[in-house]
């Protein structure tokens, strides 16, 4: 007979094996579902607010930053202090492995395999199709509810969610690299570098981020005829990091808006870059998976007790009450300030405002926004209102994307 799990878990990054962990601990019997060997493209900074939360051991934090750089098109760079504390980064490998144990130590099951489909059985429970291997065999499992965390070509949400197939992505790549041994105005340890600078990046940015030992070199693009790889050798080639050794190398597409909808009104959601939780014009994803998949588990186990196919929509309303509103600033601003090379000079040269920089860091640090100072957000939308009114009308047309 067909295994019968509480739910089923497709996928181990940090929403699914958060989900994972959230549900064992409840005591629900729990199938954590995940591809062997995949690595997503990512800077791996996590702010103290995800470290607090999760619960995140010292040893994964590889490194730690206590300074971001922003590089505009000009070659100027803005230094933007952390001030107190400092932002974790992690190495994904490591990282997410970490967390898929934590979920197996909390009492789900793993197991390795690649989700096909969801089909039915007689009774209308969910039957999760997978393949242990390519090739091999197709298997299911039975499933109560089903928690789909399978990334940003989410098959999950394409099978069961109406729009998912339209949800608008960023492709990344990036490569790991061996840090250099000394620091240098090209790199520094405590230190991320963001390029706002369209010949790396014709609408998003490129990035070099450290990782204690290793060292994230990335770039991120919506453009299809963008030359990533390219971009990436030429980044490192101008910061002197292209004779460090390449660990390995990553690409993905990363979504940058929540879809409408998460859960298909019977037993089936999904959290993370499934649901479209990649915070626009930053890309930050860590902290927004973890949450997104710890409430996609509260609403699941609700679920389960009370039979309410209605408590899945719970998840995405807890998590747009908390964030929307940042999401809906950041889908704005990077529409507007990353048009064209002049406003993300423009766009570079507010960050040397004070008082931009410490809201921005309060409300990074600790993923709410900051009402306490409003003089401060006057002041901010003043200038951001006259640098706009210098922009508008005045940005050169963007090139085609090549075919």
């Amino acid at each position: 007979m067909t295994e019968t799990y509480d739910c089923v878990v497709i996928g181990g990054g940090p929403s699914g094996a958060t989900a994972a962990t959230t549900l064992a601990r409840a005591g629900r019997k729990v199938l954590l579902l995940d591809r062997a060997g995949r690595i997503k493209p990512c800077g791996g900074a996590i702010p103290p607010v995800a470290i607090r939360d999760f619960d995140i051991p010292d040893h994964l934090i590889v490194g730690k930053s206590s300074l971001a750089r922003m590089i505009a098109p000009s070659g100027k760079a803005v230094d933007m202090p952390v001030g107190e504390g400092t932002v974790g980064m992690v190495d994904r490998g490591e990282f997410d492995e970490a967390l898929r144990e934590r979920a197996a130590a909390a009492g789900a099951e793993r197991r390795v395999g690649t989700y096909e489909k969801i089909d039915r059985d007689a009774d209308g429970t969910a039957l999760v199709v997978y393949r242990r291997t390519r090739g091999g065999e197709a298997e299911s499992v039975r499933a109560r509810a089903v928690i789909g965390c399978d990334g940003a070509r989410s098959g999950v949400a394409r099978q069961v969610l109406k729009g998912a197939d339209k949800m608008p992505f960023v492709f990344a790549y990036h490569e790991v690299v061996a840090s250099p041994t000394v620091d240098s105005d090209g790199f520094d340890r405590a230190r991320c570098d963001v390029y706002y600078q369209g010949k790396l990046s014709p609408d998003f940015y490129a990035w070099i981020f450290p990782h204690g030992d290793q060292a994230s070199i990335g770039v991120g693009s919506a453009n299809k005829g963008f030359e990533l790889r390219d971009a990436v050798k030429r980044l490192r080639g101008s910061t002197g990091l292209d004779a460090q050794e390449t660990i390995r190398s990553e690409g993905a597409p990363i979504p940058l808006k929540p879809l409408k909808r998460w859960d298909n009104g019977r037993d089936v959601i999904v959290a993370g870059d499934a649901a479209g939780v990649v915070a626009p014009a930053s890309g930050e994803g860590i902290y927004y998976a973890m949450t997104c998949g710890d409430l996609a588990a509260q609403a699941v186990g609700e679920l389960l007790t009370t039979g309410n196919p209605k408590a899945l929509r719970t998840a995405r309303k807890r998590f747009m009450k908390a964030h929307g509103t940042v999401f809906r600033v950041l889908g704005i601003m990077q529409y507007f300030w990353y048009s064209s090379d002049k406003r993300r000079e423009r766009f570079v040269k507010m960050c040397e405002d004070p008082d931009v920089q410490r809201l921005t860091w309060e409300a990074y640090m600790n993923k709410a926004l900051v009402r306490r100072d409003p003089m401060a957000h006057v002041k901010i939308f003043i200038k951001d209102t006259l640098h706009l009114f210098q922009s508008v009308g005045r940005a050169p047309p963007r090139s085609p994307a090549k075919p």
